[in-house]
């Protein structure tokens, strides 16, 4: 085996270990803001208001799931929180343009781009982390 087919597998894991931790911190931020805007009055919203802090619980459990995963499970942990994360830009947009649960937000409210731009970011980052750790664990 030559040094660079060697090497292959250890960028992978530190790839792997970047990813796990840039994911969980984007989970983490999502959680830290709707827990914030939940606190700032959206939380007097029905439906949208208990969803708001079951978003903030969700994005801290899933930024802890992605970091204790044990190796043959970081697969399935990166697809939950990437199926979170875009579950949480679905309802973000469609609550812009069509509204949601009676709900109609605007681009120009309290951390809209900031949570579109997480969000995104969330669902590439942990789409990448389950496609290098799936083919890492061959599974």
């Amino acid at each position: 085996m030559s040094g660079r087919t060697a090497t292959r597998p250890a960028r992978t894991g530190v790839a792997i270990g970047v990813l796990r931790l840039a994911g969980a911190a984007l989970l983490a931020a999502i959680a830290v803001i709707h827990g914030y805007l939940w606190q700032q009055g959206y939380s007097g919203i029905d439906v949208i208001g208990p969803a708001f802090l079951v978003q903030a619980v969700l994005g801290i459990g899933g930024a802890l799931l992605l970091l204790v995963a044990p190796p043959r499970q970081v697969t399935w942990a990166a697809l939950l929180g990437a199926a979170f994360a875009a579950g949480s830009l679905a309802a973000l947009v469609l609550s812009t343009t069509v509204g949601l649960f009676g709900f109609v937000e605007t681009t120009a409210a309290t951390l809209w781009w900031e949570s579109f731009w997480v969000e995104a970011a969330a669902v590439v980052v942990l789409v990448v982390l389950a496609v290098l750790a799936r083919r890492r664990t061959g599974r």
